[in-house]
């Protein structure tokens, strides 16, 4: 009873704050175009903490926010026609248009070049945790890697973007039998890779936040990321933050040489974000 009525109050606070916030909004003064804006996507890998990420966004009042369930931005969690979302952008009254980037990180560092001035923020969660997380609403990994090898575009965005480099090291550690664990941490590896690909690790719109650090002191790390993305930040945004996630499931049992893989994607992490 005790998570329900706990969902029912984030649930009141969140359309409490939306509320308050559409009023603060519709009385500034129109900004039409991209004077004094800037564009905010949230990109990495799926179930790594960015819906988290957006949550904590959405109560500043400096924000106007377009999630990956929202009709207007996205269709079927895909963002919709880049005319579509220059328009959305154009029309907002906040001087930062956050946009969820997930489906298209391979294409985040076109859609910083396209929208300028714009910023990204990159979440990494580490993997055991975000293959535990991804196990509990998908389990046809092996599949979709499978169609991937045979064809990198067979799987929708999955495997768009993906570099003759990358589609190499898939088909090398792909086999039919593999678990579906083994499955999503080849998943994590070559989406992350995406990440250097595009130069990111070197590119100063583009913030690389880890999940452990930024849950475990939610104020420091939501205010490097405020800062970052022009925003004043409160401690009352991030009073829900916490690190319950952390190792709360058993680690999932992977291939050994893909687990190297993946030790190898967060020592490069760690390099880039100086841990």
């Amino acid at each position: 009873m005790s998570k329900i009525l706990e969902r029912a109050a984030r649930r009141l606070e969140r359309d409490s704050t939306l509320i308050a916030k559409r009023a603060v909004q519709a009385l500034r003064p129109a900004r039409r175009g991209r004077d004094g804006k800037t564009v905010l996507f949230v990109s990495g890998v799926q179930r790594s903490g960015t819906e988290m990420m957006m949550q904590v966004l959405e109560r500043s009042f400096e924000t106007d926010m377009f999630h990956e369930s929202d009709a207007r931005a996205f269709a079927d969690y895909q963002m919709r026609e880049r005319a579509v979302i220059h328009r959305l952008v154009d029309e907002s009254r906040a001087p930062v248009v956050v946009i969820k980037a997930l489906c298209e990180a391979q294409e985040l560092r076109s859609l910083l070049d396209e929208f300028a001035p714009a910023k990204a923020l990159w979440a990494v969660r580490r993997y055991e945790d975000m293959i535990n997380s991804h196990l509990r609403k998908w389990t046809g990994c092996p599949q979709t890697i499978g169609d991937i090898v045979a064809d990198r575009n067979a799987a929708a965005w999955r495997g768009r973007g993906m570099s003759d480099e990358t589609h190499a090291l898939v088909s090398r550690y792909y086999h039919p039998d593999m678990t579906p664990a083994s499955a999503v941490a080849l998943f994590w590896v070559f989406r992350n890779r995406l990440f250097f690909e595009q130069g990111f690790d070197t590119d100063e719109r583009v913030l690389v936040v880890r999940y452990e650090p930024l849950v475990r002191d939610p104020i420091a790390g939501f205010g490097r990321i405020f800062e970052f993305a022009g925003l004043k930040f409160s401690p009352r945004f991030v009073h829900d933050v916490h690190a319950g996630s952390i190792g709360k499931q058993r680690p999932p049992d992977i291939e050994p040489a893909i687990r190297e893989l993946c030790d190898e994607m967060i020592a490069r992490y760690d390099a880039v974000a100086g841990t």
